[in-house]
């Protein structure tokens, strides 16, 4: 099935009398006929639900819809995208270790990285957009677990070199984990180009229409860790759970096995069924949504480009900006929603600016059906200092404005309405 019609019908796949759409496993608990087969579901020596804090019917099938859709061996839900990131890395990573992460991502996760991390000892190495290969080669030791970026960036909307991670994560035999949030995989599949996990904010554009928070894990199946030769977690015996080899009883899949059998049993980040179901409806029509996005968004990124009150404008859609030719290379089918710009004036006039939209909301939330409007620096990354923000992208007078799918002519006009009051 082409990516259209596995956002509609992937994942769930009724049987004779079943229910046309997606049931609701609204249950914590599962009634088995003999102990002896509950007995086996603890060993993980066979598939089935023992409890809904680590796995239920409903998610399960939502998790095999965004398997399909970014073409990995298995996908695992969890409460929050931040709760998503936070397992990624604590899977393969210990105290003591180290990971190198791209300083253009969302601010939420460099303070997750760069402070909470850092309390449980393991160290975030950071690299800017403009670093090179040696210099990101540089950070790397006998410690560093993975390698860590965005597709296009939060709110800085820098295009992730995908290839280029991927080929200096490998040449130092860790995986390289992509943040795919904002274009999908509808825009793009980053293990189309060496990814080998791939972390998602549900809450964003797969929802689509604000209603549930929530994030997802998809392992590739491409790593080879007993090759890597540093990953024991995953090729030795695992002491909580009966010794299991996760590499020799799960394969391809052992990654995302060992996440949910040990990290969701124990953190407990555990997404609900309703909420499962919530996020499915916004799946299938992500398709048809995000080309709506990306068209209001390039229309919307043109008008601004030439706006008199306006000083620069970033959305890799446009011919002119620096990031186009990686854009055209990853996402050649539309980049997002998400324009970041600047209003002449600084700081005040944004806020004046945003102030004075009708149709765009003022909303700490971005990517879903409406349009809507921030102002990162004094919100979303409010906690990071001045030189964090400059490694980030993100000046002072930045506004992101999330492009929803309302009319083009609506948005344009809300837009020129409240310039005018500048």
């Amino acid at each position: 099935m082409r990516i259209e019609t596995q956002c509609v019908q992937a994942g769930y796949q009724p049987e004779n009398g079943q229910p046309r759409i997606l049931p609701i496993y609204q249950s914590t608990t599962y009634k088995y006929d003999s102990a002896e087969h509950l007995g086996k579901l603890f060993d993980l020596s066979v598939p089935g639900h023992m409890y809904t804090r680590i796995s239920n019917p409903t998610v399960e099938m939502v998790e095999n819809k965004i398997a399909a859709l970014e073409g990995g061996v298995g996908a695992m839900l969890t409460s929050s995208g931040q709760a998503a990131n936070l397992l990624a890395v604590l899977n393969i990573a210990s105290a003591g270790d180290n990971i190198v992460c791209a300083s253009a991502i969302y601010g939420g996760t460099i303070n997750l990285f760069g402070f909470t991390l850092k309390r449980l000892g393991i160290e975030a190495r950071f690299f800017t957009p403009e670093a090179t290969d040696e210099e990101i080669s540089a950070l790397f030791d006998e410690r560093t677990r993975l390698v860590f970026g965005e597709t296009v960036a939060n709110p800085a909307l820098i295009v992730c070199d995908i290839e280029r991670l991927a080929r200096i994560a490998h040449a130092h035999s860790v995986p390289l984990v992509i943040d795919n949030t904002f274009p999908t995989p509808v825009l793009c599949r980053p293990i189309e180009f060496g990814c080998d996990i791939v972390v998602h904010s549900t809450t964003k554009y797969m929802d689509g229409h604000a209603s549930v928070v929530g994030g997802c894990i998809v392992d590739s199946g491409n790593f080879d860790w007993e090759k890597a030769c540093k990953y024991p977690e995953l090729t030795e015996p695992d002491e909580s759970y009966h010794g299991v080899v996760y590499t020799k009883s799960f394969g391809r899949a052992a990654y995302i096995n060992k996440a949910r059998a040990q990290l969701m049993r124990d953190f407990g980040c555990t997404p609900q069924p309703i909420a499962a179901f919530i996020l499915n409806l916004g799946l299938e029509s992500l398709a048809v949504r995000m080309e709506r996005h990306c068209e209001n968004a390039q229309a919307v990124a043109e008008y601004l480009e030439k706006h008199s009150k306006v000083s620069w404008v970033n959305f890799p859609g446009l011919a002119s900006s620096p990031q186009h030719a990686l854009a055209q290379k990853y996402l050649p089918n539309g980049v997002c929603g998400v324009i970041s710009f600047g209003v002449k004036g600084g700081r005040e006039a944004a806020m004046k600016f945003m102030d004075s939209l009708r149709l765009a909301q003022i909303v700490v939330h971005v990517a879903d059906a409406r349009t809507s409007v921030l102002h990162p620096a004094s919100t979303t990354h409010r906690q990071l200092t001045d030189e964090q923000l400059v490694d980030a992208g993100i000046s002072a007078d930045l506004v992101r404005l999330s492009v929803g799918i309302e009319n083009i002519e609506d948005i344009l006009e809300d837009l020129e309405q409240a310039f005018k009051k500048i």
